[in-house]
């Protein structure tokens, strides 16, 4: 299809192609439902594996699209909202990240949630603002056609009946909200209780709605941090990753392939990569393996492909 007729169709139909309520991606969940398809999975790319390259300018987050699918031959990404904070409603600058994405072939599986506030604060009205925060990116998910936005059930407390109360409140608001207009609502494992596996799972379990889920990250299972007293902090309590990744898969509309480093072998260094596709495959699980890569000892690019090539070598 030309550009300009491709830019046409998507910014009149990228309202349409969104109905299809709680089913976690559009062309990734054809996949998912059709039992002919070949591939279990599919690989997307998560913009956070760019994060440095976006935040000193040398890339503009307009060229994500067009980069995962020119770079990484990658065609679903998971946008990272801190890139564009200011643009959730600016309606012409999501027709231009469709008219994009378009234009490459991609597809905007989801964006992820940072910086509006904890869904399991025990305040009533901060809680509330939190879930308020988010509806713009209900609503600009939906314009993108993304399937979900990934969120924090975060909170302030050494109280875990507590936070498990909260966390199920400010999701179940927020999700009867966006369950409207078809998107999910999905929490990812990103410190504090929510690295706790069973209690994540406990409280989407509780939740019980179809459009609320779990992102399952590979590697964010630190559940208490210390500083060094270099200024640096380290994690002194660690959740079990692959126990947390199985009690998370159940209600999984999305999930993390977190890397750091590779040895000679092309493996990780950190996580038993094998193990955790095992894990995936075994849930039942059938979709997008979003890349999301985060060492310093190779380059974003060189670090994004050698996390697609362990992941092209251990699934189908």
């Amino acid at each position: 299809m030309p550009s300009i007729e491709r830019r046409s169709f998507i910014k009149n139909g990228a309202f349409g192609i969104v109905s299809l309520a709680m089913l976690p991606g559009i062309s990734g969940y054809k996949a998912m439902l059709d039992p002919a398809t070949k591939a279990q999975f599919k690989i997307s790319l998560a913009q956070w594996s760019l994060n440095r390259s976006l935040r000193n300018k040398t890339m503009d987050h307009l060229d994500f699209a067009r980069l995962a699918a020119s770079d990484f031959g990658i065609y679903g990404i998971e946008y990272v909202n801190t890139f564009f904070k200011d643009k959730a409603s600016d309606s012409k600058y999501l027709a231009e990240m469709n008219a994009r994405a378009g234009d490459a072939g991609v597809e905007q599986l989801l964006i992820m949630i940072d910086g509006e506030g904890g869904l399991a604060e025990l305040d009533d009205t901060i809680r509330t603002a939190a879930v308020t925060n988010h509806y713009k990116w209900v609503e600009a998910a939906k314009t993108l056609g993304c399937h979900s936005i990934r969120v924090n059930a975060y909170g302030v407390s050494d109280d875990r009946a507590a936070l498990h109360a909260a966390a199920v409140d400010g999701l179940g608001m927020l999700t009867s909200f966006a369950e409207k207009v078809g998107i999910n609502v999905i929490v990812e494992n990103h410190g504090g209780l929510s690295s706790d596996g069973k209690w994540l799972a406990g409280v989407i379990k509780e939740v019980n709605m179809p459009g609320c889920g779990t992102l399952p990250d590979f590697g964010n299972f630190c559940l208490r941090q210390a500083d060094d007293g270099m200024g640096h902090s380290s994690c002194v309590d660690e959740y079990d990753r692959y126990q947390g990744v199985e009690e998370l898969m159940p209600f999984a509309k999305a999930v993390s392939a977190k890397s750091y480093d590779f040895d000679a072998a092309g493996n990780e260094t950190t996580i038993d990569f094998q193990r955790m596709v095992s894990i995936v495959k075994k849930s039942g699980y059938k979709g997008y393996l979003g890349i999301e890569y985060e060492g310093s000892r190779l380059s974003e690019h060189e670090g994004i492909k050698a996390t697609k090539k362990l992941l092209d070598r251990l699934i189908p």
